[in-house]
This record gives C-alpha cells, sequence and structure tokens, in this order.
C-alpha cells in the first residue's frame, strides 16, 4: 500500500508544535492544569540518544563537585585548600555547588517559597513574565533552549539576573518580589567572597 503524503516535513511539525507550545506561554504546568493526558510529542527524547548520553555521563562524571566554605575566612591554610578546590573544579566541571556559603537556611527556605508561590500563580499573571529576551532582569518559560534542543524538557523555569546590579523591584512578580530582593542582597556579599578567593 502506497504512503500518503502531506507535503509537511516532519521538522516542520516539530517548529509549529514548539511555537504553539511557547506562544502560548503556560509553560509545562499551563499543560497540567489544562488537563493534558498525552505528553506532547516536542517533549519525547529519543530512546536511544538518551542510552547513549546516560552511558557516557556516567563514565565522566561521577557527581558535581561539592566545596565546603566553612572556615574560608578564619583559617589561612583552609582557605589555600578551598580555592585550590574551586580551581579544580572550574577547570574541570565549570562549575561546582558551595555548601556553607553563608546564605542562612532562613533566606533558602523562604526563596523556594516564593518560587513555588510564582509557578502555582494564575497562568494569566505568569504570562507577563514570559519571555526568551535575555536582556529582561527577570525571565519566566519553558527550556531556555526550546528552539535548539532535539527534546524539551519537562520543566517551567524563572531566572532574575540580581548582580551586579540589584533589580529594580516593579520588574520582578509581585509574589516573589520581597525574597529576590532579599536574596539580591545576601548572595551580593556571597559573590564578593567568591571574587575574593578566585
Amino acid at each position: 500500500m502506497g504512503e500518503i503524503h502531506t507535503g509537511i516535513k516532519p521538522e516542520d511539525d516539530r517548529k509549529s508544535e514548539l511555537k504553539a507550545f511557547d506562544d502560548s506561554k503556560s509553560g509545562v504546568k499551563g499543560l497540567v492544569d489544562a488537563g493534558m493526558k498525552k505528553i506532547p510529542r516536542i517533549f519525547i527524547h529519543d530512546q536511544v540518544k538518551l542510552d547513549e548520553i546516560s552511558s557516557s555521563a556516567e563514565s565522566q562524571f561521577s557527581t558535581i563537585p561539592i566545596i565546603d566554605f566553612i572556615g574560608i575566612e578564619k583559617d589561612a591554610a583552609l582557605r589555600s585548600e578551598i580555592i585550590e578546590k574551586v580551581r579544580d573544579a572550574s577547570e574541570r566541571w565549570g562549575f561546582f555547588q558551595v555548601v556553607n556559603h553563608g546564605i542562612p537556611q532562613s533566606v533558602m527556605d523562604r526563596m523556594i517559597d516564593g518560587v513555588r508561590r510564582f509557578h502555582e500563580q494564575d497562568t494569566e499573571v505568569k504570562k507577563q513574565f514570559y519571555s526568551r529576551d535575555v536582556t529582561r532582569r527577570f525571565i519566566y518559560n519553558s527550556n531556555f533552549d526550546l528552539y535548539q534542543a532535539p527534546a524539551a524538557n519537562w520543566r517551567d523555569t524563572i531566572s532574575c539576573i540580581i548582580a551586579p546590579d540589584p533589580p529594580d523591584p516593579q520588574e520582578l512578580p509581585m509574589i516573589c518580589r520581597y525574597v529576590l530582593s532579599l536574596l539580591s542582597v545576601v548572595q551580593q556579599s556571597d559573590g564578593f567572597l567568591l571574587l575574593k578567593i578566585s
């Protein structure tokens, strides 16, 4: 039996699906809230590629480097050791996780709560912050690489540029404005600490 040709290439279908998803400005949570029953094709990863990525990642990396900053300002020998760990992680990985960094747990808990409240608020309110414009100080979107990645990840993201100059509070969503402003102040002092050791 012959094939039916629609004249639409699969990559054109994908582009139109990506655009429709992006233009909705509702994100992944919007799909769930709308009662979606089946995961859209744009989120389905090729299993062969996933297997290749998984085995490659397992062989290359065991865990993300974790660097403990406790005592960095009180002990010169410990400071030198921490600086060496930062240097090594930066050269080999390009990033690392810092623990005992000085941001109070209460601020981190409030930040998590603020992010949760942002994502759980009404979609129409969130839409005003949905953007792919990387020059904006606060951005909400789904997959920063939506149009480049072979498949989208099942996530929505917010990002906020808080340094070197804190954003105008009016640029931030009301629901998490206070905690983002607070985090901006706290993280600047941690940023200065990282700059001092580099």
